[in-house]
């Protein structure tokens, strides 16, 4: 007479399997509805979108500086400091949004700050100086001449340049380009229809 089997199947037991495919599943972090993130801004892209905030922020301390040496009795009149506050200040906040849609890898972003703020800009913020060695005047003598507002509008102003610039090269570095080729490719019409998610 052959005894009765010893295998007995237990519940617990046979669902441990099923629950253990489950498991995995149920804790993976949900795709994008796209099936793709976009990509990160690489560093360049980043420091280039701090460096165009340091010039606004320059812009600024500029412009409140202006204000200053106008109420402690300086040569600049109100009308002037009024039409360069109206024009500074819509610029200012302009700059600051092409400056997010360029950390976003929008390439018409890229190329208005380089040619709005980085030539235009530049240009008008360095032809002051340029009409003063053109007169003869020295650095040295500027500084002799110089009283504490100007020293702070000179820093800031060399502030202002050289975050321009250098914000200008960060964009066009290969790792920049290559970001913005990548944006460019996922916001390309049929780009991210369901059948070219991967």
């Amino acid at each position: 007479m052959s005894r009765p089997s010893q295998r007995i199947s237990s519940p617990s037991h046979a669902r441990a399997p099923a629950e253990a495919r489950v498991a995995p599943d149920a804790q993976a972090p949900p795709a994008p509805p796209d099936g793709h993130a976009p990509p990160a801004p690489p560093a360049p892209v980043r420091i280039a979108c701090a460096l165009w905030v340091t010039a606004v922020a320059a812009g600024v301390f500029e412009a409140a500086l202006a204000v200053g040496r106008y109420l402690a009795g300086g040569s600049d009149s109100a009308a002037e400091i009024a039409v360069g506050l109206a024009v500074r200040l819509p610029v200012f906040t302009a700059a600051l949004l092409v400056a997010l849609h360029m950390r976003r890898g929008h390439g018409w972003a890229r190329t208005v700050l380089t040619l709005g703020l980085g030539v235009v800009g530049t240009a008008s913020m360095v032809i002051e100086p340029i009409q003063a060695l053109a007169q003869g005047r020295t650095l040295g003598t500027e500084l002799a001449e110089a009283g504490a507002m100007d020293l702070l509008f000179g820093a800031s102003r060399a502030t202002h340049v050289a975050a321009v610039l250098s914000a200008v090269v960060l964009m066009f570095l290969p790792a920049a380009n290559d970001y913005f080729i990548r944006c460019r490719a996922d916001r390309a019409p049929g780009s991210r229809a369901p059948g070219n998610a991967r």
